[in-house]
C-alpha cells in the first residue's frame, strides 16, 4: 500500500494537463495525486501560471465575494446597533466549518490509539508469551498511524480550502468598499491604515479558521490524555499537571503583554509604511531638495520605535518558548518522582506509555498560547475591518439631500427634469467625515446649470473651485442642503489619474472599443501624433501614475478618456494649465467646444482667458461662496478684480498692437499638432517597467550566509551549540529512565531510588538552562538581522539614481518594506527556531533508535533514500510555487494602492464594476497559486506520514520476533524496546514538521533574497573632489557647454549638444512645446540624470566635481507638482530648522499665503497626507516660500504657475522679481505672460536650442519662433 503512494513520482510524463475540476476518483482525492502533473512540470522547467491547477468552481473569487457581501449587507439592513464582520463571516461559511469539526473529533480520538496499543505491546513483551498476539498488536500499531495520516491530511485540505475562500472574499469586499466610499467618508482612515487592512488584517482574520477549532479541540485532547495518565500512574500525574497548570497563567500574562506590544508595533508599522510610501512617491522632489537623508532619518525614528515594540515582543516570546520547552522534562521528573515516592514500582509499560502520552500532551499544550494569540489578533483585525466596512457608501443615484422639505423636493425634481443638468440648493459641504467639526469648505451654495452649456468656474487659489466639482460628484460630506444632477458624468481631476496599463485601457476605461469615436477623441486631444511616436502605439504600456508621460500628455490622456465615455455632464478641473498655449487652444476648440462635446454640459475650472471668454456661463468663486454668476460680457462690468487685472496684464497693449493684424487661425492646424506632438516622453513606453524578477532554483547558500552575518556570527554559533546540547540532555534523560526501569524490573537495584531521582534532576536543570540560552540568543539574533536588513535596504535605496525609481513601480519597492520586512521581523526567526529544534530532534531520534536496535541502521538507508527523493521532488515545485505566490501577490497590492488614489475618478465614470472585475481576476490568479501550493504540501505530508507508519510497524515486529528468542541478536530489555517505540511514534510529526519548517524557511528566505536584490541597486555618484563654501554660488553664473543627455542609452537624446550661458543675477525663461526638453535642463543641472557629453559649470566649477548632495542643497527649486508631506507646516517649509519664525512669516506674507496658514492654525498646524488640506495652487505657493527660505543664488521654477489663477500668477511673478533681485532665476513656463518681463529667453525644440534673446526684442520679429508662441497664447 505504501509503495503505490511513494512511487507515484517515478512515472514522469511530459506535458502538464491540470484540471482539478475533472471528477477525481476517490483514491486520487485521498492521495492528492492531481498535483503530480504540476510537479513533473516543476522538475523540467520554471513553472508558469498556466501550469497550475485550475480552481474548483466553488473557490471562484466572484462567488466568494457575493456570498460574504450579501451576508454583510443583510446584517447592515437588519441590525442597526452592532454589526460585526465576524458574524457575517459566520453566516457565510459557518456550517461547512462546523461540519469539519466532526472530522477533527475523529482525528483527535484516533491519536490516542497509539499509546494504548503501545502499553499492551510492552506488557506482552514483559510477559514474553509465545502466541501471535504480539504480531497483531505490532501491525495494528502501524495501521492506526496510517488511518490517522489520511484523516489528518483530509482535515487540513478542507480547512485550508475554506481559508482560501474566506481570504478572497475579504480582499474583494475590502476592495469594493474602497471603490464605493467617498473621499470625505474615507478621511477617517489614513492611506497607510487602509493598505494595512488589505495586507495584514485580511490575513489575520483568515487565521481565525485555525484558532477556532483548536479552542475546543486542544482542551479535549488534554483531557483525554490526562485521564489515560491517571489509569497508568494513579494520582502521581497530578504533580506533573500542577507544574503545567502553574505555567498557564504565566503564559496568559505573557501573551497579553505580547498582544499589547503587537498593537503598538502595528501602529508604528502603519506609520512607517505610510512614510516610506511618501518617500518613494516624491523621491524625485526630495532628491532635488537633497532632503532624502533627512527624510530617511525620520523614517528611522519611526522604525526604531517599531523595533522597540518588536523587541519586547520577541523577548516575551522567548520566555514562552522556554516555559513550553522545559515542560516535558519537568513533567516526567515530577510524575515519576512522586510515583516512586508513593512506594510504587516503575515498570517499562507504565513509563513508556506515560512518555507517549506526554508527547500527545505537549503539542496541544504548546500550541495553546499561540491559538489564544491568533484569536486575539484575529478579533482585533475583524474589529478594525468592521469599522472600515461600516463607512457609508456613496449614493449611486446622483441625488443628495439633507434636511430638506420633501414637498419642495418634488417641485424641484419636476423643474429639474426638463432642462437642468445640475441644481444645487443651499449646499454646505465639508471634507471631514466627523459630525463634530463641520469645517465648511463650501458655504450655502445655490446654483442652477442648464443642460448643454459650457460653464467656467473661476476664482483665486483656494476659493473652492475643485471642491465644488467634488461636491457635485458626491465626494464631500453634504452638511446641509441638496445637490441634484442628472445623467452620467465624466471627470478629469487637477492631477490626472493614470492607470498602469496600456494607453487604450486608459481611454476605454472598461467600455467597448468604437474605433471611429476612439480616433476622434485622440485627435481632439492632440494625442494621435504622440501615440504614433511611441513604441507599440496605443498599446504602449504606461508605468505607475503615468511616469513615462509628460505632464501635458497625462492631462490630455485623461481628457480623451472623458470625451470617449460620452457622458452627459463633463467636469474638467484645470486641464488647460498643464499644456502649452498652442495645445491649449487646439484642445479648447476641438475637444471642449468641438463636435464630440458641444451638446454636453461641460463644467470647467480654469484660469485660461480663452476658455473663460468662450464660456456660456461663468461662476466666480470666493472663499467657498459663489460670488457672481453670469455671462462673459458682463464679467468685466461686474468689476471682478481677478479678470480685470488679468486683461491688462496678459494682453498688454503693445503685444496687441503687434499682433492684431495677424489672423490667429492662419497658423495651419497641421503645423500645430505636429509641432506640439514631437513630445516624446522621456522614456519609451515599452521598456519602462521591467517585469518583476523572480529568481530560479534553490535559495542560494549565500543568502543564508548574509542573513547569519546580519544577525552576527557569534550569536549564530551560540544558538547552534545550545540547541545540540539541549537535545543531548533530553535524550540522556530518557536513556537514564529506561536504565532505571530495567534495573528495578530485574529486582537487582544497585542504587537507592533517591540517586536515580537526583540524576534525573541534574539532567532536567541542564536541559532548562540550555533552552533559556537558546531562546534568548535567537530573539537577539533575529532582531539584529531585522534592524540591519531595514537600515541597509533604506540607505541603498536612498542613494539609488532617480532612473531606478522611474523604472520600478513604487508598489514593488513598498512590498519589500511591508510584507517582506514583516516576514524578516517576525515569522522568519520563528520558523528558523522551529527548524533547528526539529533538526536536532530528528538527530536525537536516529541516534537513540540505532543505539537500541542495530537493525534499524539497515532500515535507515532505504528510508533516507525514499525521503530524499520525495523531498527533492516536492521542493523543486514548492519553491517555484512560493515565488509565483509572491509575484501574484504584488499586483493585488499595486492595484489596490492605485485604486485608492483614483477612486474618485472611478466613481465619477461609474466604472466601479469594471475595476472590481479586474481586481477579482488578480485575486483569482493568487488563489490558483495558493491552491496548488496547498495540494502540493498535503501530497508530501501524506507520504511522509506513511513512511513513519512503516517504521513503527518495523520496530514493533522486530521487537516481537526478538522476544521469541528466534534471532541471533538479542533486542535487549523491555525498557529499551519501550524507549525505541516511544521514540518511533513521534517520528511522523517530527519528520513532517522538519520538512514543512525547512520548506517554510526556504520560502521565508525568499523575502531576504528579495530584500538583498534591492541592496545592490546602482548608486548615485555621491562624492566629489570639490568642497563648497556655505554661501556658494556667489554670482550664480550657469554655463552649459555642448551638453548631451539621454534618459536611457537606447533612447534619442533629450538634450542634444546644447550650449548657453546664463549671466549671474539674470532672470531667464525656458519655453518650448511639451516634451521639448525644458525639464531635462533642470534634470541635468541637478544631476538627476547624468549627462553623456559636455560639461555644466556653475560659477566656474564643473558640477561633476561637487558632491551631488551639496550641489542640490545649494540650489533652490520649485517642482512641477507641488509636494507637501504629512507633518507641521513649519516642518514642511523648513525641515532642517535653518530659519526662525519671523523669517518664515515674512516670506509667507510675500508669497501671499500668510492668511491661509493662519487660517489653518499657524506654523504648527498639521498638514494631512499629501497636503490635501490646501488647494493645488496654495501648495504651489507654499513650495515657492520653501524655495525662497533657502536663500540660494540660483532659483529654478518648473512650470510652477501652471495651477494658479492669473491674479495669483501675477502676484507670484511680482514676488519673484522683487524678492529675487540679484538671484539667477530659471523659469520653465507654459504661460507666455510669465516670461515676458524676463531678461532672456531660451526656446527649445526636441532637445536643441533653437532661439535665444530678449523676449521684447524677439516679439518685434514676426518670424521668430517666440512670437508665434505669443500669437497662439493671445487670441
Amino acid at each position: 500500500m505504501e509503495d503505490s503512494l511513494l512511487y507515484v513520482e517515478m512515472d514522469i510524463e511530459e506535458g502538464c494537463p491540470t484540471d482539478a475540476r475533472t471528477t477525481q476518483g476517490f483514491w486520487d482525492h485521498m492521495t492528492f495525486s492531481s498535483i503530480t502533473s504540476v510537479m513533473n512540470c516543476g522538475l523540467i522547467k520554471q513553472l508558469d501560471f498556466d501550469d497550475l491547477l485550475l480552481l474548483p468552481t466553488d473557490m471562484d473569487p466572484s462567488t466568494c465575494h457575493s456570498k460574504l457581501l450579501s451576508c454583510w449587507q443583510n446584517q447592515l439592513n437588519n441590525s442597526h446597533s452592532s454589526v460585526s464582520l465576524f458574524r457575517a463571516i459566520f453566516s457565510a461559511y459557518g456550517w461547512p466549518y462546523l461540519r469539519l469539526g466532526l472530522l477533527k473529533v475523529f482525528n483527535d480520538c484516533i491519536g490516542f490509539g497509539g499509546p494504548l496499543l503501545l502499553n499492551k505491546l510492552i506488557q506482552f513483551l514483559q510477559q514474553g508469551s509465545g502466541n501471535l498476539d504480539g504480531y497483531v498488536l505490532a501491525i495494528s500499531l502501524g495501521l492506526v498511524s496510517i488511518v490517522k495520516s489520511f484523516s489528518d491530511t483530509q482535515y487540513s485540505f478542507h480547512l485550508s480550502k475554506l481559508k482560501l475562500k474566506l481570504r478572497s472574499s475579504i480582499m474583494t469586499v475590502l476592495y469594493r468598499k474602497c471603490l464605493f466610499v467617498s473621499i470625505a467618508e474615507r478621511s477617517k482612515f489614513s492611506e497607510g491604515e487602509i493598505q494595512t487592512f488589505m495586507s495584514v488584517d485580511a490575513d489575520r482574520t483568515v487565521n481565525l479558521c485555525n484558532s477556532f477549532h483548536d479552542m475546543w479541540s486542544l482542551p479535549f485532547q488534554i483531557g483525554v490524555a490526562l485521564y489515560l495518565l491517571y489509569t497508568q500512574v494513579k494520582l502521581a500525574f497530578m504533580a506533573g499537571l500542577a507544574i503545567t497548570i502553574l505555567l498557564i497563567p504565566v503564559n496568559k500574562w505573557i501573551s497579553e503583554l505580547i498582544a499589547s506590544a503587537t498593537e503598538k508595533m502595528m501602529k508604528q508599522k502603519d506609520e512607517r509604511i505610510r512614510r516610506t510610501g511618501e518617500l518613494l512617491a516624491h523621491i524625485r522632489t526630495l532628491k532635488m531638495y537633497s532632503w532624502e537623508i533627512h527624510f530617511s532619518s525620520w523614517l528611522m525614528d519611526t522604525r526604531s520605535v517599531e523595533v522597540k515594540h518588536l523587541a519586547t515582543r520577541k523577548y516575551l516570546d522567548a520566555w514562552c518558548v522556554f516555559f513550553w520547552a522545559t515542560t516535558p522534562t519537568l513533567f516526567s521528573l515530577f510524575t515519576f518522582g512522586l510515583f516512586t515516592l508513593m512506594g510504587h514500582q516503575l515498570d517499562a509499560a507504565t513509563v513508556f506509555t506515560c512518555l507517549a502520552l506526554f508527547n500527545n500532551l505537549i503539542s496541544p499544550l504548546n500550541s495553546f498560547p499561540w491559538v489564544i494569540n491568533g484569536l486575539i489578533d484575529a478579533f482585533i483585525s475583524t474589529r478594525r475591518l468592521s469599522r472600515f466596512l461600516c463607512c457609508l457608501e456613496k449614493e449611486s443615484e446622483m441625488e443628495q439631500t439633507v434636511k430638506f422639505p420633501p414637498l419642495f423636493l418634488h417641485d424641484q425634481s419636476d423643474l429639474v427634469s426638463k432642462d437642468m443638468a445640475l441644481v444645487i440648493h443651499e449646499a454646505c459641504c465639508a471634507w471631514s467625515s466627523s459630525k463634530e467639526d463641520p469645517n465648511l469648505v463650501l458655504d450655502h451654495i445655490t446654483l442652477n446649470i442648464p443642460k448643454g452649456l459650457l460653464v467656467a468656474i473661476i476664482g483665486e487659489v483656494g476659493s473652492g473651485k475643485s471642491s465644488l466639482l467634488s461636491a457635485i460628484l458626491g465626494e464631500m460630506r453634504l452638511v446641509h442642503g441638496s445637490i441634484y444632477s442628472r445623467g452620467s458624468s465624466a471627470y478629469v481631476p487637477q492631477v490626472p489619474w493614470i492607470l498602469s496599463g496600456t494607453i487604450r485601457d486608459n481611454i476605454l476605461f472598461g467600455k467597448n472599443l468604437d474605433l471611429q469615436r476612439y480616433a476622434d477623441a485622440l485627435q481632439a486631444c492632440a494625442l494621435d501624433v504622440d501615440i504614433s511616436l511611441m513604441a507599440g502605439h496605443d498599446l504602449a504600456y504606461i508605468g505607475e501614475k503615468g511616469t513615462n508621460l509628460s505632464g501635458g500628455q497625462r492631462a490630455r490622456l485623461a481628457l480623451a478618456r472623458a470625451i470617449y465615455q460620452d457622458s452627459d455632464v463633463c467636469m474638467l478641473d484645470d486641464i488647460l494649465s498643464a499644456v502649452d498655449a498652442h495645445v491649449a487652444k487646439w484642445i479648447l476648440h476641438n475637444a471642449i467646444l468641438g463636435p464630440l462635446m458641444e451638446h454636453k454640459t461641460r463644467i470647467i475650472c480654469t484660469h485660461n482667458i480663452q476658455a473663460i471668454s468662450s464660456a456660456d456661463m461663468i461662476i466666480v468663486m470666493e472663499k467657498g461662496h459663489v460670488k457672481w454668476v453670469g455671462n462673459p460680457p458682463d464679467l468685466a462690468v461686474s468689476g471682478y478684480s481677478g479678470f480685470a487685472s488679468v486683461n491688462e496684464f496678459d494682453t498688454s497693449s503693445y503685444i496687441h498692437s503687434k499682433l492684431c493684424h495677424t489672423n490667429a487661425s492662419n497658423m495651419g492646424i497641421q503645423c500645430l499638432s505636429l509641432e506640439e506632438n514631437n513630445a516624446n516622453a522621456p522614456l519609451e513606453a515599452q521598456e519602462i517597467v521591467e517585469a518583476e524578477q523572480r529568481k530560479e532554483g534553490t535559495v542560494e547558500l549565500i543568502v543564508y550566509k548574509i542573513y547569519a552575518a546580519f544577525s552576527g556570527w557569534f550569536i549564530a554559533v551560540v544558538i547552534l551549540l545550545s540547541a545540540i546540547l539541549m537535545q543531548a540532555s533530553r535524550n540522556g534523560n530518557d536513556l537514564w529512565l529506561s536504565y532505571w526501569v530495567d534495573t528495578t524490573g530485574s529486582s537487582q537495584a544497585k542504587y537507592a531510588t533517591s540517586f536515580y531521582l537526583l540524576v534525573l534532576c541534574i539532567f532536567c536543570i541542564i536541559n532548562s538552562s540550555l533552552t533559556l540560552v537558546r531562546s534568548f540568543s535567537f530573539a537577539f539574533g533575529g532582531l539584529q538581522a531585522a534592524v540591519q536588513v531595514h537600515n541597509t535596504l533604506l540607505s541603498k535605496l536612498i542613494n539609488a539614481p532617480i532612473q531606478f525609481f522611474d523604472q520600478t513601480p513604487g508598489g514593488r519597492i513598498l512590498n519589500r518594506f511591508s510584507s517582506d520586512l514583516y516576514t524578516i521581523d517576525d515569522s522568519l526567526p520563528f520558523i528558523l527556531n522551529i527548524l533547528l529544534a526539529n533538526f536536532v530532534g530528528l538527530l536525537g531520534i536516529a541516534v537513540v533508535l540505532s543505539y537500541v536496535q542495530v537493525l534499524f541502521l539497515l532500515l535507515l538507508l532505504p528510508f533516507w533514500y525514499i525521503y530524499s527523493k520525495l523531498q527533492f521532488f516536492y521542493r523543486s515545485t514548492s519553491r517555484e510555487l512560493r515565488r509565483l505566490d509572491s509575484v501574484s501577490r504584488s499586483p493585488i497590492y499595486a492595484s489596490f494602492t492605485e485604486t485608492l488614489d483614483g477612486s474618485s475618478t472611478i466613481r465619477a465614470f461609474n466604472s466601479e464594476d469594471y475595476f472590481l472585475a479586474r481586481f477579482t481576476e488578480t485575486v483569482a490568479q493568487y488563489q490558483r497559486t495558493s491552491y496548488s501550493e496547498l495540494i502540493a504540501s498535503l501530497w508530501l505530508s501524506l507520504r511522509l506520514q506513511l513512511i513513519a507508519a512503516s517504521i513503527i510497524s518495523f520496530v514493533g515486529v522486530m521487537a516481537v520476533i526478538g522476544s521469541h528468542g528466534s534471532l541471533p541478536i538479542s533486542f535487549g530489555t523491555p525498557g529499551l524496546v519501550g524507549l525505541a517505540l516511544s521514540y518511533a511514534a513521534p517520528i511522523v510529526s517530527t519528520l513532517g514538521s522538519f520538512l514543512t519548517s525547512f520548506t517554510e524557511t526556504e520560502k521565508e528566505m525568499v523575502s531576504v533574497e528579495r530584500a538583498i536584490q534591492y541592496m545592490d541597486v546602482p548608486q548615485e555618484e555621491l562624492h566629489g573632489s570639490q568642497s563648497l563654501n556655505s554661501s556658494w554660488p556667489f554670482q550664480g553664473v550657469i554655463e552649459f557647454q555642448n551638453v548631451t543627455m539621454k534618459y536611457m542609452p537606447s533612447l534619442p537624446a533629450a538634450l542634444n549638444d546644447i550650449t548657453f550661458t546664463i549671466a549671474g543675477g539674470t532672470q531667464v525663461g525656458i519655453v518650448g512645446r511639451t516634451g521639448a526638453g525644458k525639464s531635462s535642463v533642470l534634470n541635468a543641472l541637478f544631476r538627476l540624470t547624468p549627462i553623456c557629453r559636455g560639461q555644466i559649470l556653475v560659477d566656474g566649477l564643473n558640477i561633476v566635481d561637487i558632491p551631488v548632495r551639496d550641489l542640490r542643497a545649494h540650489l533652490a527649486v520649485v517642482p512641477q507638482s507641488p509636494f507637501l508631506f504629512e507633518g507641521s507646516i513649519r516642518d514642511n517649509l523648513d525641515p532642517l530648522k535653518m530659519s526662525n519664525d519671523v523669517k518664515i512669516w515674512d516670506i509667507l506674507e510675500k508669497c501671499h499665503v500668510k492668511e491661509e496658514v493662519v487660517a489653518a492654525g499657524g506654523l504648527d498646524a498639521h498638514i494631512k497626507e499629501a497636503g490635501t488640506s490646501f488647494s493645488v495652487g496654495q501648495r504651489q505657493l507654499l513650495c515657492l516660500a520653501r524655495a525662497l527660505l533657502k536663500s540660494s543664488k540660483v532659483l529654478c521654477l518648473d512650470e510652477c504657475t501652471a495651477n494658479v489663477d492669473m491674479q495669483t500668477a501675477s502676484i507670484l511673478q511680482n514676488t519673484i522679481s522683487s524678492e529675487c533681485r540679484g538671484m539667477t532665476v530659471i523659469t520653465i513656463a507654459h504661460r507666455i505672460s510669465m516670461v515676458l518681463n524676463m531678461d532672456n529667453i531660451l526656446v527649445l525644440n526636441q532637445g536643441t536650442l533653437v532661439e535665444q534673446g530678449n523676449p521684447k526684442i524677439l516679439l518685434q520679429d514676426d518670424d521668430s519662433i517666440f512670437s508665434s508662441f505669443a500669437k497662439a497664447s493671445t487670441m
